[in-house]
């Protein structure tokens, strides 16, 4: 797929997914701005990459914080003048308690991980992409937010709000040229009942990076699924 000159914001850059969704970025031209909150290891992917350097940043950014992310936004801007991709990864779990124990902490914590840093991120980046007539935006789910194990509620009421915001975002996106989808995962490396294998980065990658591309400009406010499973 060709990226040539596109910019592609990728947050919570430093896993595998991370990586792999910025080497297949990378590989079709995409220039890069890799973030996390410890910016730490994000010099040595782009270097694993072999991405040039005047191609890419790296920045510490907790999006958790509206301030911090609209100084993320106002880099990449500065750096490369302009934003066409946002691929929010930023994520955690938590789990293990029933809804009649869980604390409310718990429940607060996972709501910042999910739904606050993907509100943060969108209104930081998706203006510039709005004002220019193109932009894509994807984040990585799980079939959990409408399909809730026991014992797994604060991770559930996390990505259910943050599939709600999305989906929100996309209605509102309609005829501007920027779309908003959200690709449904199970955990990186679980094996697929009945195929034998198991879902990789780059397999969920490859999902992530069609819908960043042109000819995915009439999807938008789907949930693809990308595990293997009915």
């Amino acid at each position: 797929m060709n990226f040539e000159d596109r910019v592609a914001v990728i947050t919570g850059a430093g896993g595998s997914l991370g990586g792999a969704v910025a080497r297949r970025l990378a590989d079709g031209g995409a220039r890069l701005a890799l973030l996390r909150r410890s910016a730490e290891g994000l010099e040595e992917l782009a270097g694993e990459l072999g991405v040039a350097e005047d191609r890419y940043m790296v920045s510490s950014v907790d999006l958790s914080e509206p301030a911090s992310a609209q100084e993320a936004a106002a880099a990449v801007m500065e750096r490369f003048g302009h934003v066409d991709m946002l691929v929010h990864l930023v994520g955690g779990w938590a789990g293990g308690t029933p809804v009649l124990d869980v604390p409310p902490e718990e429940v607060s914590g996972i709501l910042q991980q999910h739904v606050w840093t993907t509100l943060n991120a969108v209104q930081a980046f998706v203006p510039h992409m709005v004002e220019q007539d193109w932009g894509r935006v994807v984040a990585v789910s799980q079939p959990a937010a409408l399909q809730p194990a026991g014992n797994a509620s604060p991770y559930a009421i996390g990505k259910a709000g943050q599939e709600v915001l999305l989906l929100s975002l996309a209605q509102e996106l309609r005829d501007t040229g920027v779309t908003a989808n959200i690709v449904l995962v199970r955990a990186i490396g679980e094996r697929v009942e009945g195929r034998g294998s198991k879902t990789t980065p780059e397999e969920i990658a490859s999902t992530i990076a069609y819908l960043c591309s042109d000819d995915a400009r009439m999807i938008n406010g789907a949930r693809i699924p990308a595990h293997g499973r009915p």
